[in-house]
């Protein structure tokens, strides 16, 4: 399902009806997204795979997840969310020069 910023107000009539359509339009534009990105050569069908994992999203490339090219055995830097960094700390991927794949 697409994010909707949802506000305090209830839902308009007959929102449950439209949710599945939205839900399966969604659904194939990912995967419209997917076969787009193999074809062009972006990205490889195993890097496709995670983006359909939660919290993987906007995963750059499949080191920045590889926990044995890392100095104490876990994720790479760019995978710890913004939220949970230092304010005012700006991070990068020592493998890729990503600025955070988590968003």
């Amino acid at each position: 399902m697409p994010k909707v910023k949802r506000s305090r107000k209830p839902p308009l009539d007959g929102w449950e009806l439209m949710e599945p359509a939205l839900d399966e339009l969604d659904q194939k534009r990912r995967e419209e997204h997917y076969e787009y990105c193999i074809k062009e050569g972006y990205a490889d069908k195993n890097l496709i795979a995670k983006w359909k994992k939660q919290g993987y999203e906007n995963l750059c490339c499949l080191r920045c997840i590889q926990t044995q090219d890392t100095t104490f055995g876990t994720n790479c830097i760019c995978q710890v969310p913004k939220s949970k960094l230092e304010v005012g700390r700006i991070i990068e991927c020592t493998h890729c020069s990503c600025q955070g794949c988590s968003g």
